[in-house]
């Protein structure tokens, strides 16, 4: 794996879920700056990195950041400090309990492909995009 990788700002997101490719399509275009990266959890590089961190078969948004993992809830709260306008304000809620804002987070997950569909494909970056991917 190419471990420069893990001092960026990655997303890693579940490739087939349309709900996970509407949301990285609403982070490009409110992002501050364009400075994350984005991967999808069923590709290579996404299994390597969920290796590196030893995860099995991750069905969650993550975000690596200065090499350290953040999962569910807290990835998704850090993932607004990088939007620009009042999304930041968003971080907020990390002041609620893990266990709540986990709990939240599982049921919007566990319902995703019901209320959203799946895909078979990921989302083809187009050429403004394309080496935001990796």
């Amino acid at each position: 794996m190419n471990a420069s990788y893990l001092n960026k700002s990655i997303v890693l997101f579940d490739g087939e879920c349309n709900f996970c490719n509407k949301t990285i399509q609403f982070i490009l275009k409110h992002e501050k700056k364009p400075e994350l990266l984005f991967c999808s959890l069923q590709s290579e590089t996404g299994k390597e990195i969920q290796d590196f961190f030893k995860l099995q078969d991750a069905k969650s948004v993550l975000l690596v950041e200065n090499n350290i993992l953040y999962t569910k809830s807290t990835a998704a709260l850090k993932i607004t400090t990088y939007l620009k306008g009042d999304l930041p304000l968003l971080y907020f809620f990390i002041i609620v309990p893990l266990f709540i804002r986990n709990s939240i987070y599982n049921y919007i997950a566990k319902n995703r492909y019901k209320w959203f569909g799946k895909t078979e494909t990921c989302m083809t970056p187009n050429n403004q995009i394309k080496n935001r991917f990796i």
